[in-house]
């Protein structure tokens, strides 16, 4: 069984900082120091969409070559229909039991997030998501900051 990390877009964000002001080096420090931990650090396709359209919104070019190398050094982890299947109603049962995650009408990334890291534990894998902010996604998989993993 392996340990696996998926990246929230907030970890994968200040990944990506070119600068690397101080929060943003440390994030880019403990990313490099997982696997001396014994974790695999998984970048979840609907992770790098969220983040990449930010950057490209933002006119980020250096961000944008930085999160494609990132690509080649973790995993990368791909959308499939399954996982849309999956998610799909892992959405409408938060719905139907009011804990919804965003507006009604959103794509609901966290939702998509959740089931790709509940595929990848469905398959016997210790996942934890590290992310910024747990309330949403801790509903549904084993969530932490991602200073805390």
């Amino acid at each position: 069984m392996s340990r696996i990390v998926l990246l929230d877009s907030s970890p994968l964000g200040l990944a990506c900082h070119p600068q690397g002001n101080e929060i943003a080096q440390a994030c880019q420090n403990w990313l490099a120091e997982l696997s001396l931990r014994d974790y695999i650090a998984v970048i979840p396709e609907i992770t790098d969409y969220e983040v990449r359209r930010e950057l490209l919104r933002a006119d980020k070019p250096r961000s944008i070559r930085r999160l494609d190398q990132l690509k080649q050094v973790f995993t990368y982890l791909p959308l499939t229909t399954a996982t849309m299947l999956q998610a799909a109603e892992l959405w409408a049962v938060a719905r139907r039991t009011g804990q919804p995650t965003a507006d009604p009408k959103a794509l609901d990334g966290d939702v998509i997030l959740a089931t790709q890291a509940l595929l990848v534990q469905n398959d016997g894998h210790e996942v934890i998501v590290a992310t910024s902010n747990v309330g949403h996604l801790a509903r549904f998989i084993a969530t932490a900051d991602w200073q805390a993993i």
